[in-house]
C-alpha cells in the first residue's frame, strides 16, 4: 500500500512547516534549507514537496533525518513545469478549444480555434507566437482568452519534488531538506563620505540580495557566504522530470553575525527576513565613522605605453627603441585606509563597489568609485578613484644605448611634474623596469624605493604652482 503525503511551502500550517534558511553565495546560487514534518506509516510512501524553486539543481538535494534514523529513498523526481498559458497551449497542440472574446460595448462571445502551433519550446522554455486555425483560416496570435478543459490530477502549480520512501516501521520526524538553487545572488556595496576638508571617512556598507529563483522565502534565516567558492556551471540539460537517489550529507549551520568558515567568511543577518521572488532587498551590515584615510597621487608615466610589451622578454624590449617612450600625462588619485579595529573597522570586507562622496556645505558630491576584492581584516584597502584635474606629468627618454655583444643596455629618463593646485602635494612616481634582466640605478636626482622586483617609486614633493623634474639612469645586463 502506498501513502501520499503532500507538503506545500506556502500553504502548510506552522505546525507542519518551519521557516526556511538560506545561505547565499556571490556566484548566483544559494543553499536552501527547509524542515519537513514527516508522519509515515510502514511501507512505501510518496512525499510531495511543492516548495522547490524553478532553478533547483536536482542532484544537489539532501533529505535526511537529523535524529539518525535512516530514510530509504527509493526514488526522487523533480518537475518544474508549473502551469502557464504558453505551456497549456503546448499541451493542446492539434486540438480545438474555446476562446472567450471580450469587446467594448459588445456582448462576450466564444470563438472556436484549433491550435496548430503553441509557440512554446518544450526543451528551452522559450515562447514564440502561436498559430491557430479559426473558421477555416490560419492566423497568428490568439483570438481571445483561451478556455482550457481540465487536465486531470497530473497538473502542478509550482515546482515539485516527489520522493518514494520505504520505512520498515512507522516514522515520525522533523526531516531536513537542503538543496542548491541558481537564481539567488548577493553583493556588497559601500558608501564613503568625507568632510569638506580633511580625509577622514564615514563608511556605510550595504548587502544587496536579489531573488530570481521562482519562489518566495518568508521569514527566512539568511546567511551570506563571502569568498571564491568553486562551483561548476550547470550542464544545461533539461530537468523537467528527473529521478535520482538523494544523498545523505549533513548540512552546515551557523548562528553568528560574522565568522571565518572553512576558507571563507560567513555573515548572518540579525533577524528573519522575507525575500520574495523577483525582489531586490538591501540590508545595512557595517557602519563606521572617523576612519582615517590618505589620498595618494600616483604618476605612472609609462603605464599606458607598456600595453603590448608587458610580459615580453627583457632582450626583446631592449632591442625595440620605442619601448617605454609612449607615455601619458595623467596623475591618478588613489584612496587608501587600513581595515583595522584601531581604525574603527577590522572586519572582513566582502568584495563590492566603493562609492566616494565629499561634503560641499550641506550637500554631497560624488567623487569616484571602484571595486575591491574580498579584503581580510588588518589589510590595507587601496583603490583608484580617478585622475587629478590640476596635476600633470610628462615622461621622456633622454638616452638609450645597447651593447648586444656584451649583453648590456643603458637608458635615462626625465619626468616632469606640474602642480596647478593651490596647495602642495607629494606625487609618487612609479617606474616599471624590464622584467627578466638584472638592473642597477647608476644615477638619480631623488631617492627611490624598490617596491617590486621590477618596479621603483620616487616620492616627489611639489609646491603649489611649481614644476619639478626628476631623472634617473638604469643599466641592464642579461
Amino acid at each position: 500500500m502506498k501513502t501520499i503525503l503532500l507538503l506545500t511551502a506556502w500553504l502548510a500550517p506552522a505546525a507542519l512547516w518551519a521557516s526556511p534558511g538560506l545561505t547565499i553565495y556571490n556566484q548566483d546560487f544559494a543553499v536552501v534549507r527547509d524542515t519537513l514534518s514527516l508522519d509515515l506509516p510502514p511501507g512505501v510512501s510518496e512525499v510531495v514537496y511543492d516548495g522547490a524553486t524553478l532553478q533547483l539543481e536536482p542532484d544537489s538535494v539532501v533529505l535526511r533525518d537529523p535524529s539518525g534514523s535512516p530514510l530509504r529513498i527509493l526514488e526522487q523526481n523533480y518537475r518544474n513545469d508549473p502551469l502557464t498559458q504558453p505551456y497549456l497551449l503546448s499541451l493542446f497542440e492539434g486540438r480545438t478549444i474555446d476562446f472567450l472574446v471580450r469587446e467594448e460595448q459588445k456582448p462576450d462571445r466564444v470563438v472556436v480555434g484549433k491550435i496548430l502551433r503553441s509557440g512554446y519550446g518544450s526543451h528551452t522554455g522559450s515562447v514564440g507566437e502561436p498559430i491557430l486555425e479559426v473558421d477555416g483560416k490560419i492566423q497568428f496570435g490568439l483570438p481571445g482568452q483561451p478556455q482550457f478543459p481540465s487536465l486531470g490530477d497530473d497538473t502542478i502549480l509550482k515546482p515539485r519534488l516527489v520522493w518514494k520512501i520505504n520505512t520498515a516501521g512507522a516514522l515520525k520526524t522533523e526531516a531536513e531538506l537542503g538543496y542548491i538553487t541558481r537564481g539567488i545572488r548577493w553583493e556588497a556595496s559601500y558608501n564613503l563620505v568625507s568632510p569638506e576638508k580633511g580625509d577622514t571617512i564615514d563608511i556605510t556598507g550595504w548587502i544587496t540580495m536579489e531573488n530570481r529563483s521562482g519562489r518566495d522565502f518568508a521569514d527566512a534565516a539568511i546567511k551570506l557566504m563571502a569568498g571564491d567558492v568553486a562551483k561548476l556551471p550547470p550542464s544545461g540539460d533539461s530537468l523537467r522530470e528527473r529521478a535520482m537517489m538523494a544523498m545523505a550529507v549533513p548540512m552546515e549551520d551557523a548562528a553568528v553575525t560574522e565568522k571565518a568558515f572553512d576558507e571563507f567568511h560567513l555573515y548572518s543577518l540579525p533577524r528573519a527576513t522575507t525575500l520574495r521572488d523577483s525582489e531586490t532587498k538591501q540590508v545595512e551590515f557595517v557602519r563606521a565613522t572617523g576612519v582615517e584615510s590618505e589620498v595618494l597621487y600616483i604618476y605612472d608615466g609609462a603605464g599606458e605605453g607598456l600595453g603590448r610589451w608587458r610580459g615580453a622578454d627583457a632582450r626583446l624590449r631592449l632591442t625595440n627603441e620605442e619601448f617605454g617612450t609612449v607615455g601619458q600625462g595623467k596623475v591618478a588619485v588613489v584612496r587608501e585606509f587600513k581595515n583595522t579595529k584601531s581604525n574603527q573597522l577590522g572586519i572582513p570586507l566582502p568584495a563590492g563597489r566603493l562609492r566616494f562622496y565629499r561634503e560641499d556645505g550641506a550637500q554631497l558630491e560624488f567623487t569616484g568609485e571602484n571595486r575591491i576584492d574580498h579584503t581580510p581584516s588588518d589589510e590595507l584597502v587601496k583603490i583608484r578613484t580617478g585622475f587629478a584635474f590640476d596635476l600633470v606629468g610628462d615622461r621622456k627618454r633622454t638616452n638609450f644605448r645597447i651593447d648586444s655583444a656584451n649583453k648590456r643596455a643603458e637608458e635615462s629618463f626625465e619626468i616632469t611634474l606640474r602642480n596647478r593646485k593651490t596647495e602642495a602635494v607629494t606625487i609618487r612616481v612609479v617606474e616599471n623596469l624590464y622584467r627578466g634582466a638584472n638592473w642597477e640605478i647608476t644615477a638619480k636626482t631623488d631617492a627611490f624605493t624598490k617596491t617590486q622586483s621590477d618596479e621603483i617609486e620616487f616620492r616627489i614633493p611639489v609646491k603649489a604652482g611649481e614644476e619639478r623634474k626628476t631623472a634617473y639612469t638604469v643599466v641592464y645586463s642579461w
